[in-house]
């Protein structure tokens, strides 16, 4: 080798060194990407029937966690626990939309706080960038939780942590090119297949379309900024999708969600994880990135960090939502999840005025139960009351469909799963048993905005399942107006 080139090797060398120190030194930034009512119904999770590239790109540049879960099927108790990293029954977070909410218990902090104080640009916006995203915290705070909508604002040199709020595909869903886009794809055996649900779950896909659109457009941002290299992506749905026995349950459909994170130079592009994590994670996850350490009060865990093996259970809890009230708890492992009903009495399809405007497969399987056409699956929804247990193999029976909790030959199993909930109940300080303040107030404001928005459309609050069918058929284009 000559000496000339030895110098330039040499050079070069020391470029490549200076430089990697100096991304090194800087600190990262971290995007947390957050769809509303999202499971993993997409391609690069295998589902078939759906165009999602950009949200594919993201799992081929990244990392795709298969068994990610929320820690409540509902947004605003959900969302409490995921920016504080502690579960929302420890901090009074656990009702959808308290109305006299409460500020965190010491030492609890939302991570902005955290971060801030770290040197960071705290931001949240919608997914255009251009205003302030939804924030929908069950807990009252004292001073301003973000700098501004976007990062834009920030110091030169600053890091930011951002987050972009996309409303897909929450509903009201966007209306389908072909209605009839769905009519062979799988949808899960709980509902009857029939044109009104065949049509609702067109829009569905439509709209997670509208979804992966939306993630492309801020990726793009970061491209065209030049921030990709320095910045950690997180992309993850709230909760489960917008259809029954999704949000608002504790099964599958109402807390799996997905779950991907693409960190240049530390995660794998294209690896697939199938520890199990929690979105209460994701907060320690940030932290962690951010080269800050974890709190103790934390209920989440680092995913990245060394000692992290993943969790053997997860832990979810549902409560009132609406003027629904419900106290609902569950510990899921790989093989079981083990369910908790506090009022059995009541059944799983109880009134929800929510539920009673936004989805119309629950009309459809009224009708279909009054005509005696219910079939076998979609039946054990609407018995009218629920056991106060229910234990499901999640290998053999991932839709939640075979209750062995009086199955003798699972009587360990259910045995063992009960005390581990109660012990992560006792461990948390699980606060659904304490009354929730002026709740008859609210429970009389939910049905009048019920009410209300039955009277808009023309029906009376105790419409017949059957009339009230085919004013679905005409607002889906199932029939002529």
């Amino acid at each position: 080798m000559n000496r000339q080139l030895s110098r330039w090797l040499l050079l070069l060398g020391m470029l490549l060194f200076s430089a990697s120190m100096t991304h090194a030194d800087e600190k990262l930034n971290v995007l947390w990407i957050i769809a509303d009512d999202l499971s993993p119904d997409l391609s690069c999770y295998g589902y078939e029937g759906i165009q999602t590239p950009n949200i594919d790109r993201l799992a081929e540049q990244g990392t795709r966690y298969d068994f990610a879960f929320s820690t409540s099927p509902v947004c605003s108790a959900s969302r409490s626990a995921f920016i504080t990293g502690v579960y929302q029954t420890s901090t009074s977070s656990h009702q959808h939309r308290t109305v006299y909410p409460k500020p965190l218990p010491d030492p609890v902090e939302p991570i902005t706080e955290l971060l801030r104080r770290a040197g960071y640009f705290v931001c949240n916006s919608n997914s255009a960038m251009n205003k302030a995203g939804k924030v929908d915290y069950n807990f009252s705070f004292d001073g301003e939780l973000f700098d501004a909508p976007n990062w834009s604002a920030r110091k030169e040199g600053q890091p930011f942590f951002a987050q972009v709020q996309i409303h897909e595909p929450h509903r009201p869903f966007v209306q389908a090119k072909d209605i009839h886009r769905a009519d062979d794809v799988e949808i899960p055996s709980y509902y009857p297949d029939h044109p009104v649900i065949r049509a609702d779950w067109a829009n569905y896909l439509e709209t997670i379309e509208v979804l992966d659109s939306k993630v492309g457009k801020v990726m793009d941002r970061l491209r065209e900024k030049e921030l990709l290299d320095n910045t950690v992506v997180i992309f993850f749905g709230d909760h489960g999708r917008p259809h029954y026995r999704g949000k608002q349950w504790l099964f599958d459909g109402g807390v799996h969600v997905p779950l991907i994170v693409r960190w240049p130079g530390h995660v794998r592009s294209g690896e697939i994880r199938d520890e199990m994590v929690s979105l209460i994670d994701v907060a320690a996850t940030t932290l962690g990135a951010a080269g800050m350490e974890v709190p103790a009060y934390m209920d989440g865990q680092n995913i990245f960090a060394k000692d992290f093996k993943g969790r053997e259970a997860i832990f979810a809890a549902r409560d009132r939502c609406g003027s629904t009230l419900d106290r609902i708890r569950c510990v899921r492992t790989k093989r079981f999840k083990y369910i908790r009903n506090f009022y059995p009495d009541r059944p799983y399809a109880q009134h929800s005025g929510y539920k009673e405007l936004q989805y119309p497969g629950m009309t459809v399987a009224r009708v279909l139960k009054q005509r005696g056409e219910l079939g076998d699956a979609p039946s054990i929804f609407w018995a009218d009351k629920r056991p106060a247990e229910e234990l499901y193999d999640m290998v053999t029976d991932p839709e939640e469909l075979n209750n062995l909790a009086n199955h003798p030959e699972y009587a360990s199993t259910l045995s063992g799963l009960r005390t581990e909930l109660d012990q992560w109940m006792d461990e948390t300080g699980d606060r659904g048993d304490v009354t929730e303040e002026n709740l008859q107030t609210m429970i009389q404001s939910s049905e009048q905005w019920y009410r209300d928005s039955m009277k808009k459309r023309g029906l009376e609050p105790n419409v017949s399942p059957e009339t009230y069918l085919q004013w679905w058929e005409k607002k889906l284009g199932l029939k002529s107006q």
